[in-house]
């Protein structure tokens, strides 16, 4: 049996009628923050070891004995300065033969020259003792080259360290005569955790704390930042380098590190905002109608009660605080000052 048009519209506006009457599910309220950027000063600290500028172990070229010490322990010496001179009767006495080989091969160089241009000599032999020639002048300077591996001299200039050796020792390429390290500057290696790789750059100003002197705070810069992040530790080596006029600190020393740079701006929320799951990061972001949505960031450092957020958010986007219990993406929620429920 069909029903008249009058009587259908009478039944649909009292079913509307019945369903306003009855009670609306109460939207659960939320405790939001917003998300706003603030300076967040790049702060960061770390255990670093002191090296050298320049640092080597002084050791000889070949395997002679020692005629000669010109250095004495702890000293400072220029770059150049001769350290030690080594037994230099053999190779001088083959500098010597070089020589007069050369001398002879130049000679009569010269004289085939001269009888070529009448053409008494032929060019193929006037090329042969070209190539004697040159060849003498490379033997003597293979010659020259060994004697001068018989003074060692310092590559750079620093101090040198304790003396291992004593006159008539013979040593060889394995053996360490002492050691020299150039100390006017210090390279300082530390390891940060990768989450401070965005801020990263040469110039950040560092701090270092050595127990050796506790009242002394030595300051320098960053020049270095390796190029790859340890898989393991999930941290990156970053090297500064202090100036060490003073000579207080020495290669090995163990410091405190304080990485500092104070113009950072950074997009923060408040922590309680955040909700883990697994290895992810979410929030719960209410929509300008009041309805929720869940949002996957990407967080960076944190401070106490704020969150940096990487990626994922905008500046002024609302966030639940207090109530993410209670709600789900979609749904109606409203806004309290405190916590409401």
């Amino acid at each position: 049996m069909k029903l008249s048009a009058p009587i259908g519209i009478a039944l649909l506006l009292l079913a509307a009628a019945f369903a306003q009457a009855q009670p609306q599910p109460e939207r659960p309220g939320v405790v939001v923050g917003e998300a706003a950027i603030k300076p967040f000063p790049l702060s960061a600290e770390a255990l670093g070891n002191a090296r050298a500028n320049e640092s080597l172990e002084v050791r000889p070229e070949i395997t002679a004995a020692i005629v000669g010490i010109s250095f004495e322990e702890g000293q400072f010496v220029e770059k150049g300065s001769v350290l030690v001179r080594l037994q230099s009767s053999e190779p001088l006495a083959d500098l010597a033969a070089a020589r007069a080989a050369l001398v002879d091969s130049e000679s009569q160089y010269r004289r085939a020259n001269e009888l070529f241009k009448t053409r008494v000599v032929s060019e193929s032999q006037l090329e042969q003792l070209e190539a004697q020639r040159d060849a003498d002048q490379a033997a003597v300077n293979a010659a020259q080259a060994r004697l001068d591996q018989t003074v060692i001299r310092a590559p750079f200039s620093g101090q040198l360290g304790l003396r291992r050796v004593s006159l008539g020792t013979i040593v060889s390429p394995s053996t360490v005569i002492t050691t020299l390290d150039d100390t006017s500057r210090i390279k300082l290696d530390f390891d940060v955790p990768e989450v401070f790789l965005s801020r990263l750059e040469p110039g950040l100003v560092v701090t270092a704390h050595s127990a050796a002197w506790p009242d002394t705070r030595f300051s320098g810069e960053v020049t270095t930042i390796d190029t790859r992040v340890d898989p393991v530790s999930r941290t990156i080596t970053v090297r500064a380098l202090l100036p060490n006029e003073d000579g207080h600190l020495r290669p090995g020393m163990f410091l405190t590190v304080t990485l500092l740079k104070e113009d950072v701006m950074a997009l923060l929320v408040p922590e309680q905002a955040i909700v883990p799951e697994r290895s992810k990061q979410y929030v719960f972001l209410v929509e300008t109608d009041g309805t929720v949505q869940r949002r996957e960031v990407a967080t960076g450092r944190r401070r106490p009660g704020e969150v940096e957020i990487l990626e994922g958010l905008r500046p002024g986007d609302r966030v639940i605080t207090e109530g993410t219990q209670k709600v789900r993406p979609g749904q109606q929620v409203r806004i309290v000052t405190g916590s409401g429920s």
